[in-house]
């Protein structure tokens, strides 16, 4: 029996721990899996030392904020890694912890496999952490096509193993074929998808601008697409009575004629499900980034924000960040989608391409294969 300590820090992370401890119990089926995670993690079959209830805080204020709580986290999954005494501890995401306690385990307990899955973004900001990252961890998992390459570029070795997003868009196929058909399109008048982010002070950033420029065009239907764990009453006073609230992402993305996109994965997911899209993105220190042209560089290690943008190595689909993400320049762009047919033609071809790169293999299968056939070490044992 192999033992697997998993730490996913996030929601996001929490659905890929889940699909991944799946897979590692139906590879090994007397696998037995403890960690940090949430609600999905711990349905597939994981004992939780900790709940992300307990750790998800984003931003400079949160984290200040939950000083104490993130210094308990710290010392409940120390000790509970010197506990379980793992086979293969498996990292998902959520670096600052992450790394930090794959530093504890390399120290206290050497013979314990560590597996990087869904690694950080080091192409985008932080590049020193790979460095960090290839030093503790025995193999990364990599969800984006290119990052093999970049790691080569440093001499260390990612392996490319699928693209959980990808994954599931795949798997709603027959409503993708459905797209133009009468079951897809239950809409009498043509839609326009909003979708503003994942987290209430992304959502108060830019859901206003974004439902502005949306409204230039009143023979559209404007649909915006909840998050999860966001109540239907924290929308409520940015919406019209015109305007409908949906926790259908999905369906509302593939019925629209244009989306207007919060920049992260949802990009990606509004790619593959084809529909054109504009994305925005809220920085408080807009004003400083205008004023500093040279910023950018200095900030950002790659041209563009948007996951479409960057695996297709081309702009694909327009940007308005930080100072450019105006009510006017959304417009603009929104008006190039609703009426520009040779634009969206291109826009969409580069998704077929995105597609392509991506790949149908199951992520959380091919990492489950990797994790599973490596010999452990055990006690008194090389490997």
């Amino acid at each position: 029996m192999s033992k697997y300590f998993i730490i996913a820090g996030e929601a996001s992370g929490d659905l890929h721990g889940a699909a991944l401890i799946e897979q590692l119990k139906h590879r090994d089926p007397q696998a037995q899996c403890t960690g940090l995670g949430g609600d999905r993690m711990e349905a597939a079959g994981c004992l939780l030392h900790q709940h992300i209830r307990k750790m998800a805080f984003m931003g400079f204020a949160a984290v200040l904020k939950n000083l104490g709580q993130i210094r308990r986290n710290f010392r409940i999954a120390e000790e509970a890694l010197l506990t379980d005494r793992p086979d293969v501890l498996i990292l998902i995401d959520y670096p600052s912890f992450n790394l930090q306690m794959a530093a504890f385990c390399r120290k206290h307990l050497p013979q314990t496999k560590i597996y990087y899955y869904i690694p950080p973004k080091v192409w985008a900001w932080k590049r020193r952490r790979i460095h960090r990252i290839a030093r503790l961890c025995d193999e990364v998992l990599g969800i984006f096509p290119f990052e093999p390459a970049f790691y080569a570029r440093y001499g260390y070795r990612c392996t490319y193993v699928g693209n959980p997003t990808a994954e599931e868009i795949l798997q709603r196929s027959d409503l993708t074929a459905q797209r133009s058909g009468s079951a897809a399109v239950l809409q009498a008048t043509p839609v326009i998808a909003i979708l503003p982010g994942s987290r209430p002070t992304e959502i108060s950033n830019c859901l206003g601008r974004m439902l502005e420029a949306a409204r230039q065009y009143p023979e559209y239907k404007r649909v915006v697409c909840a998050a999860p764990g966001i109540e239907d009453t924290f929308y409520a006073p940015y919406l019209q009575e015109d305007e409908t609230l949906t926790r259908d992402t999905y369906t509302a993305v593939q019925q629209a004629k244009a989306a207007i996109v919060n920049s992260g994965t949802a990009t990606l997911e509004t790619a593959l499900l084809g529909c054109p899209q504009v994305a925005v993105y809220h920085l408080a220190l807009s004003w400083a980034i205008a004023l500093i042209r040279w910023a950018r560089p200095l900030l950002f290690t790659i041209p563009y924000f948007t996951l479409v943008n960057i695996i297709a190595g081309k702009l694909v689909i327009r940007e308005c960040i930080a100072n450019e993400f105006t009510v006017a320049n959304v417009t603009r762009e929104l008006d190039r989608l609703l009426h520009d047919e040779e634009y969206t033609k291109n826009m969409l071809a580069s998704y077929e391409h995105i597609r392509s790169l991506l790949g149908t293999r199951p992520a959380a299968e091919r990492a489950a294969e990797i994790i599973t056939s490596t010999p452990i070490a055990k006690p008194g044992h090389t490997a």
